[in-house]
């Protein structure tokens, strides 16, 4: 986040909760910004949809 692409409104509203944590808020935006970039980094893959013979195979090996 840029502090200079924020509207007013989205700039005091961080400026509060930068405040409230005890920061200044370029500090605050750039924590903000690296914690967003951790949590994109940490999230693991989505799993991949088995294939057509695969799925054929699990439902032959189930009872009717």
């Amino acid at each position: 986040m840029d502090p200079k692409t924020l509207t007013p409104a989205q700039r005091a509203y961080e400026q509060k909760r930068a405040a409230k944590a005890g920061k200044s808020l370029e500090s605050w935006l750039d924590a903000k910004q690296k914690r967003a970039a951790a949590e994109v980094k940490a999230a693991p893959p989505p799993k991949k949809k088995p294939g057509l013979i695969s799925r054929l195979l699990d439902r032959a090996h189930k009872p009717l």
